[in-house]
C-alpha cells in the first residue's frame, strides 16, 4: 500500500498552514516531484518553478490568499502556487487542451489575482490594487512577485517611482535568480549582486539592533541607529536604490530556506510601509538537470525525467532564422543582432557565441530594444531585431514613431507569430492589425525555412524603410538547405504555388501547405483551385490579386485574426474592384480569445484543418451555385 503523501491533503491554503517547518520542507520535495512529473510529459516552464517552491509556501503560509492578492510577474514561477491552490488534481492537464493554464488566469481560480503572461507589469497592477484597497477602506494584502529580469523592465522602473506616494502598504517580492531566461543583464544584475554580497552587513545591523534594544526606553537610540544605518548603507553597501524610491528594503534572504522565510514575512505583514523583500533563489532548484541548465529548462518540451534529455532538436523557423543571420554578419561587419531576453528562443545562441561583438541582448526592455536598434541604424549599422510577436505589441508607438517615421533601415524578425500551445498571452495572432498601418514598414511572412533565408537575405539589401519577418514556431514540410543559392526575391510579388479556375486560395506563410491539402481534398469534388503563397502583407501583390479576383471566388487563409489580418487587406481590396467576384471565406481566428493547449487540437476545435475548411468551400461554392 502507498504511503500517504503530504501532498495528498493539500487542497487549498489554509491546509498547509498546519504543517511543522520539517513538514513544508518534505511538502516542498513532493511538490517539486510532482512538477518534473507532469512537466517531462507535457513541457513548460520547470526551471523558474522548481526555484521558487520555498517562497510560495512561505507566502502562502503566512498570507491569507485569496483574500490576500498575488501578483505574479509572468507566470513562469507559479506551479506551486497552483498546485496549493486548489488545481493539485488537475495540475496533470497542464498546458493541455481544456485543462489548466502555464500561467495565472482569473477565470481559472479566485487565487489568481491577475493575468501573468507578459514581463514587468506585477508592481504598476499591484499598486493599483493596494490603492483601491485603500481608497475602499480595506486591508488585505497586496503582494507583488518579480524576478530579478523583471526589475529592469522599464514598466517596473516607472511603478517603482509611483509607490511612495500612492500607498503606504504593498510588499513586493524580489524573486532573484540571476536568471531570466537568458543570463541577467545590464547595471541592474550588477547592483543587486552587490546587495547579495553585502549579506553580512544585514546580518551586523539586525546583531546591533536586537543587542541595544532594551536598553532603548524612549526610541531616541533607535531613531538615532536610524540614521546612523543610512549613512553607513552609503558608505558600506552603496546607496539601497530601492530606498530611494520611498520603498523599504529588506534582505538579502536565501530563498530555500522557509523558517527564514516565514519569519521575514511575518515581520513584515503588519507594517504600514512599502516593503521590497529581496529573496535570493537557485533557477531550477532540486533538480540537477534544470541546476546545469536553466536555460534549457527555463521552456521545455517533452524529456526524460531521470536524466533530463530531450529529443533531438529538429531545427525550425527559429533556427533557420539565428544560421541566417549568423550568416549575414559573418558578411557584413555592420549587421548587429539583438534581443530582449530571448536569445535561445529566437535561435541566436549560436549568433551569441560565434559573433559576441555583433551581439547585444537589453533585458526585458522590448521599447528600449526597439529604439536602440533605430540608433543603431541612424548611425549606419544594420540591426537585427528579433521579438517575439506579441512581445512586439509592447513596443508599437516606438516602432511608429523612432523606426518607421524616421523611415530606418530596421529588420525585425518576429518570431511566434501564429497560435502557440502556451494561449492568449503568447498567441501572435493580432499583430498584423496593429502594423499594417506603419507607415515606411514591409511586413514579409515566409511559406518554409529556405524561404526565411531568402526574405533575410532579401532584408538586407533593402534600405528602403524597415522590413519585418514574421513566422511561426516550429517547422515547416520542407527541409532547409543553408547551403542553396540565393534566390533574388522578385519584391512585393506574390509566389503562385498551383493554377486553378475554380476558385483561388491566398494563403498566409506555411498556411499555403494547409491550402494545398484543401486543393486535394477539393480536387475530388471537380474543384480545380489555385494556391497563391502571399509572401508580401505590404507591399501588398494588388495585381496578383486583381488578376484572380476578377475571374474566381477568393478564400483567404491565415493563422491570423481574420478581422484584422490578411482577410480585412484582401476583402478591402476586392471591394474597390468593380466586377470581382466576392470574398468567399476569411479561414483563420476570430476576435476572440484562443485557449491554450496542442495546436492541433485547437484547430480542430475550431474548424481550423484541411477537411473542416475544404467542407466550409464546398457548401458555400453550392449555395452560390444554386443561387
Amino acid at each position: 500500500m502507498e504511503t500517504e503523501k503530504l501532498l495528498d491533503r493539500v487542497n487549498s491554503p489554509a491546509d498547509i498552514k498546519k504543517f511543522s517547518i520539517q513538514e513544508l520542507n518534505i511538502l516542498a520535495q513532493e511538490i517539486r516531484e510532482l512538477m518534473i512529473d507532469v512537466t517531462s510529459h507535457n513541457g513548460g516552464h520547470l526551471a523558474p518553478s522548481l526555484g521558487v517552491v520555498e517562497l510560495t509556501l512561505a507566502l502562502h503560509y503566512v498570507f491569507d490568499a485569496p483574500t490576500d492578492k498575488f501578483v505574479w510577474d509572468v507566470g513562469h514561477q507559479a506551479y506551486a502556487h497552483k498546485i496549493i491552490t486548489g488545481r493539485r488534481e488537475k495540475f496533470d492537464t497542464l498546458r493541455q487542451t481544456h485543462g489548466i493554464s502555464g500561467f495565472p488566469m482569473p477565470e481559472e481560480s479566485p487565487y489568481d489575482a491577475f493575468v501573468a503572461g507578459h514581463a514587468g507589469v506585477s508592481i504598476s497592477a499591484a499598486l493599483g490594487m493596494a490603492v483601491a484597497r485603500d481608497k475602499l477602506g480595506r486591508s488585505e494584502k497586496i503582494i507583488a512577485i518579480l524576478g530579478d529580469a523583471s526589475i529592469t523592465c522599464g514598466v517596473t522602473q516607472e511603478a517603482m517611482n509611483n509607490v511612495a506616494n500612492a500607498t503606504k502598504d504593498l510588499i513586493i517580492v524580489l524573486n532573484d535568480n540571476r536568471m531570466a531566461i537568458s543570463p541577467n543583464v545590464g547595471a541592474m544584475t550588477r547592483y543587486l549582486n552587490t546587495l547579495i554580497s553585502a549579506k553580512w552587513y544585514n546580518r551586523f545591523k539586525n546583531f546591533i539592533k536586537r543587542s541595544l534594544q532594551p536598553l532603548d526606553g524612549t526610541g531616541r537610540l533607535r531613531r538615532f541607529i536610524a540614521r546612523t544605518e543610512e549613512g553607513l548603507k552609503r558608505i558600506l553597501v552603496r546607496s539601497v536604490i530601492f530606498e530611494e524610491f520611498g520603498v523599504r528594503y529588506i534582505g538579502p534572504i536565501d530563498g530555500h530556506d522557509l523558517r527564514e522565510l516565514i519569519t521575514a514575512f511575518q515581520r513584515i505583514k503588519g507594517t504600514q510601509v512599502p516593503v521590497i523583500i529581496h529573496v535570493i533563489t537557485e533557477k531550477g532548484h532540486g533538480y540537477k538537470p534544470a541546476m546545469e541548465a536553466p536555460e534549457k529548462f527555463h521552456g521545455i518540451g517533452q524529456f526524460d525525467k531521470e536524466t533530463g534529455e530531450t529529443h533531438p532538436g529538429k531545427g525550425g523557423f527559429s533556427a533557420a532564422f539565428g544560421a541566417t543571420a549568423l550568416e549575414l554578419a559573418e558578411h557584413h561587419s555592420e549587421v548587429v543582432a539583438l534581443t530582449a531576453a530571448m536569445c535561445s528562443g529566437t535561435g541566436l545562441t549560436p549568433f551569441r557565441a560565434q559573433r559576441p561583438q555583433q551581439f547585444y541582448d537589453v533585458g526585458i526592455a522590448e521599447s528600449h530594444g526597439v529604439v536602440f536598434g533605430a540608433g543603431l541604424a541612424a548611425a549606419g549599422l544594420r540591426p537585427i531585431v528579433a521579438i517575439y510577436a506579441t512581445f512586439m505589441q509592447r513596443a508599437l508607438d516606438h516602432l511608429f514613431h523612432d523606426v518607421c517615421l524616421q523611415n530606418l533601415p530596421v529588420i525585425f524578425a518576429c518570431d511566434r507569430a501564429g497560435a502557440v500551445d502556451d494561449g492568449p498571452t503568447h498567441h501572435g495572432i493580432h499583430d498584423i492589425g496593429f502594423l499594417k498601418g506603419m507607415p515606411h514598414l514591409s511586413i514579409l511572412q515566409p511559406r518554409n525555412e529556405n524561404e526565411l533565408r531568402q526574405m533575410l537575405h532579401a532584408a538586407y539589401k533593402h534600405t528602403e524603410g524597415a522590413v519585418m519577418l514574421r513566422y511561426p514556431r516550429g517547422k515547416s514540410p520542407a527541409p532547409f538547405d543553408p547551403t542553396a543559392p540565393i534566390r533574388e526575391l522578385p519584391w512585393g510579388k506574390a509566389e503562385v504555388v498551383r493554377e486553378g479556375t475554380d476558385l483561388a486560395i491566398f494563403a498566409l506563410g506555411v498556411e499555403s501547405y494547409t491550402a494545398e491539402a484543401i486543393a486535394d481534398i477539393l480536387a475530388q469534388h471537380a474543384l480545380s483551385v489555385a494556391v497563391i503563397n502571399i509572401r508580401f502583407v505590404i507591399p501588398f501583390d494588388d495585381e496578383c490579386l486583381q488578376r484572380y479576383a476578377m475571374q474566381m471566388p477568393i478564400v483567404t487563409l491565415e493563422d491570423h485574426c481574420v478581422e484584422n489580418g490578411i482577410a480585412a487587406i484582401i476583402g478591402q481590396r476586392i471591394a474597390s474592384l468593380s466586377g470581382a467576384h466576392p470574398l468567399l471565406l476569411s479561414a483563420g481566428w476570430h476576435l476572440k480569445a484562443v485557449p491554450h493547449g496542442k495546436q492541433a487540437e485547437v484547430r480542430a476545435e475550431f474548424g481550423f484543418t484541411a477537411d473542416a475548411i475544404a467542407k466550409q468551400i464546398v457548401n458555400l461554392m453550392k449555395t452560390k451555385k444554386e443561387a
